[in-house]
């Protein structure tokens, strides 16, 4: 059994709580925030846990295996730092750090003590993005020209972070993910409508290689939750809505031939409309295979999906991403 040891309050804690406490190869030892009304309602939650104020009483604990970290962006860094000189695997919630200097700086000591370091990029598990995945890696789209990610909603205004830090980190994640590389460079536009130097509405633009691009929507001031993902390729396309109930994943046979032989104009180019299929997606908790996920690269069993490497890729993103916003949409170089 695999002892894991929760710190923060938050509700993605709540729910990592909830899904250690279930797994059967993991066993949750304890739980730490300084808020006394939080640990009040962990501890009658969870009887014979470990309940404390103090989070380094738990890093510092024998009998811990494993320390998750999702106290907040902010937190992140110290904590992970110590966990990993302490002997501890850490999982630690996007992002991994405030700066790439942190990022760099927390994969460097994984490394060096040998521990397991896993960012909780969330919608990399997503049965539906792994269907994506597939679907890429098996050419059936073609080549890939562009994709773009809808994340707005109304409400869950933050104070600390903009748009930007609190919900780019899902798509930008999953894109890296998709394409397997990482963009020659960054640019982002936002507006600062509701609060002061805190954007709400900010809109991310990634150039790669061969002329692929990727654009990202975030706002919170939208008067619709959309949870969207579209990838076009050159011989089909296909659109992930989080949104639906079951058809998650639709796959258009859409797309623009050319004739090389043409004799006119309306020959040159041809508009193809062909059947869409709707794949069934086996749904799984996405936070159930995550967490799972990490207790068996404890056990030696698989490497991390969403490795250190990855959290630090994601957070150099977010960081040319934040530099664009501060210069007026101004591109940042990345390769």
């Amino acid at each position: 059994m695999i002892r894991v040891a929760v710190i923060g309050a938050s509700t993605m804690t709540r729910n990592l709580v909830r899904t250690f406490n279930s797994l059967p190869g993991s066993e949750l030892y304890g739980f730490s925030d300084p808020d006394f009304q939080c640990r009040r309602v962990m501890a009658g939650a969870y009887r014979g846990i470990r309940v404390t104020e103090k989070a380094a009483e738990l890093i510092e604990d024998p009998a811990v295996d494993a320390v998750v970290i999702a106290g907040g962006t902010g937190t992140h860094h110290p904590l992970a730092l110590q966990s990993l000189e302490a002997g501890k695997h850490v999982f630690v919630e996007k992002p991994m750090a405030g700066s790439l200097a942190q990022a760099e700086e927390m994969a460097d000591l994984a490394a060096a003590t040998g521990r397991i370091l896993m960012v909780g990029h969330l919608m990399n598990y997503h049965p539906a993005v792994e269907l994506l995945k597939s679907l890429l890696d098996e050419g059936q789209l073609g080549d890939i020209l562009y994709i773009y990610t809808v994340r707005v909603n109304l409400g869950r205004v933050k104070r600390d972070e903009n748009a930007l830090w609190a919900l780019a980190p899902y798509d930008i994640a999953v894109i890296l993910d998709l394409l397997g590389r990482m963009p020659r460079d960054v640019s982002a536009r936002g507006a600062c409508y509701l609060q002061q130097h805190v954007e709400d509405v900010v809109f991310v633009n990634l150039r790669f290689s061969e002329g692929v691009i990727a654009n990202i929507q975030l706002s919170w001031l939208d008067p619709c939750k959309k949870r969207l993902t579209t990838v076009v390729g050159n011989r089909k396309m296909a659109v992930f809505d989080d949104m639906e109930g079951a058809e998650k994943v639709r796959i258009y046979d859409k797309g623009a031939d050319y004739r090389v032989d043409f004799q006119s104009y309306e020959e040159f180019l041809t508009l193809r409309n062909g059947d869409i299929r709707i794949p069934r997606v086996r749904m799984v908790e996405p936070l159930l295979v995550e967490c799972q996920h990490f207790c068996e690269c404890i056990a030696g069993k698989s490497r991390p999906r969403t490795s250190a490497e990855q959290g630090v890729n994601v957070v150099r993103v977010l960081c040319a991403a934040q530099e664009s916003l501060e210069n007026g949409g101004e591109p940042v170089a990345l390769a």
